[in-house]
């Protein structure tokens, strides 16, 4: 059975850091793993991925801020959040590429091109000015 569970979240100033984790278990290959968020009263949208062979991809907002990067041994996916922001607070979700679609709010996401097919429960991420 496919699982990912998230860690890591909470409470922080403007400027200041988190890290998440998500490890995933079940999967019998190296998949595309990275991370969404959803703000309230806002769609859901990507931050940054990482593929089985450590290619990465950044959102915009992103960029020059957060780092993800994969341990391959545990599966596990890390998102390094630095320069926090208001503007950054949202619930953050890990996803896996593959399988079935797993739609949330009636859409498709996709990772590395791939259809999003798993999806963890999120962590919530607050950040205060």
């Amino acid at each position: 059975q496919v699982q990912l569970v998230e860690s890591g979240g909470g409470s922080v100033q403007s400027g200041g850091s988190l890290r998440l984790s998500c490890t995933a278990s079940g999967f019998t290959t190296r998949r595309c793993l990275g991370w969404f968020r959803q703000a309230p009263d806002r769609e859901r949208e990507g931050v940054a991925s990482i593929d089985g062979e450590g290619g990465i991809t950044y959102a915009d907002p992103a960029k020059g801020r957060f780092t993800i990067s994969r341990d391959g041994a545990e599966n596990t996916v890390y998102l390094d959040l630095n320069r926090l922001e208001p503007e950054d607070t949202a619930i953050y979700y890990c996803a896996a590429a593959g399988g079935a679609p797993a739609y949330r709010g009636g859409r498709q996401y996709a990772l590395c091109g791939v259809p999003v097919g798993y999806w963890g429960h999120g962590t919530q991420v607050t950040v205060s000015s």
